[in-house]
């Protein structure tokens, strides 16, 4: 009796000690344990949800990505800030409407004139070179590894493709110039010299087929199979169901991975360094040599340029111009995607 009493004494004493929560919400529900009362002392109760050490470790985490996020942000916008910055000082000196309209480039030069047109052509014709090479060929591989290739033939194909895209760009470059102009256009073209646009788009072409054919082949795995069941079951052959089934319904996938290869050839920059070279012209002949923009960013800086004058200054221009370009890019893939996507229940 005297120890049932001094238990109870003991219980009293630490129910008074509790909230109207704990009262009511029993230990387990709380995640605490209550270990027995010894030598008359109140009961302890032990944590074994560890919700406090979770609560931190998230707190840390969140943080830690916040800052990675920021950082990233913050980066994008002092690239932004200073191309913007130092292009307005370039178009102190030169004014803009001789810089976009103007039809001759010649920075480096004594006399240099600083009219872009003949870099933006030559981006822009080795740009479409490239899609004429990657969109039909990314576009017939993402269908047969989608809708033709076994499993096990589409799990060892679509990693071998997708090696492509891991070699470095100076490769190609060499490639270009050592393989594709001699041995594949000389003997077509007999007037092509040692550097042109064509060698250097095709190279460019090769180079973004994997971006093309991964990115297609996942928005066509991802048309619903109910589809294609459907349209067998009315005699639709495989050509059949592939074109006119499963393409259109993940147009808005392989439209968005056509814009982003775009992106990805308009700055491209040791292909073209090295394959197209570095005479900025404007004309429409794939077979006389060009410069780009990102190619005469890259001789620019490989030669004397003196900080602070007009053809230093006139790199920013260049970049800014690109990076215009390849934002708009960007900008016309996610409305395409947003416009064109097909959503399935």
């Amino acid at each position: 009796m005297h120890a049932i009493g001094r238990v109870s004494d003991g219980l009293s004493e630490a129910s008074r000690g509790t909230s109207a929560f704990d009262a009511l919400v029993p230990p387990a529900a709380q995640g605490l344990t209550p270990v027995a009362a010894i030598g008359g002392q109140a009961p302890v109760a032990i944590d074994l949800s560890r919700a406090a050490s979770r609560q931190t470790s998230d707190r840390i985490i969140g943080a830690i990505l916040w800052t990675c996020g920021a950082v990233s942000l913050l980066t994008t916008v002092g690239i932004i800030l200073i191309l913007v910055q130092q292009a307005l000082v370039f178009f102190s000196q030169v004014p803009i409407t001789s810089f976009i309209f103007g039809t001759t480039w010649t920075a480096l030069f004594k006399n240099p004139l600083y009219g872009v047109l003949p870099l933006l052509g030559g981006t822009v014709l080795i740009t479409l070179i490239a899609m004429c090479v990657a969109i039909p060929l990314g576009l017939m591989s993402a269908i047969y590894l989608s809708e033709y290739a076994a499993a096990r033939v589409r799990d060892v194909l679509k990693p071998s493709l997708e090696l492509l895209a891991g070699i470095p760009t100076i490769v190609y470059g060499f490639f270009a110039v050592t393989f594709i102009r001699p041995e594949v256009l000389k003997p077509i073209f007999a007037s092509i010299g040692p550097f042109s646009a064509l060698a250097a788009g095709i190279a460019v072409g090769i180079m973004t087929i994997p971006l093309v054919a991964s990115l297609s082949e996942d928005a066509m795995r991802a048309v619903p199979r109910a589809l294609r069941e459907g349209a067998y079951a009315l005699g639709g052959t495989k050509l059949e169901v592939s074109w006119q089934i499963v393409v259109p319904a993940a147009i808005s996938g392989i439209i968005a991975s056509f814009i982003l290869a775009m992106s990805r050839a308009v700055g491209e920059t040791m292909i073209v360094a090295l394959a197209a070279g570095s005479k900025a012209q404007l004309t429409a002949n794939p077979l006389e040599p060009m410069q780009t923009m990102t190619g005469f960013i890259v001789q620019a800086f490989s030669g004397d340029v003196v900080v602070g004058s007009p053809a230093y200054l006139s790199l920013f221009a260049v970049g800014l111009l690109l990076f215009v370009l390849t934002f708009a890019l960007n900008l016309l893939s996610q409305w395409v995607v947003r416009r064109f996507r097909e959503a399935y229940e």
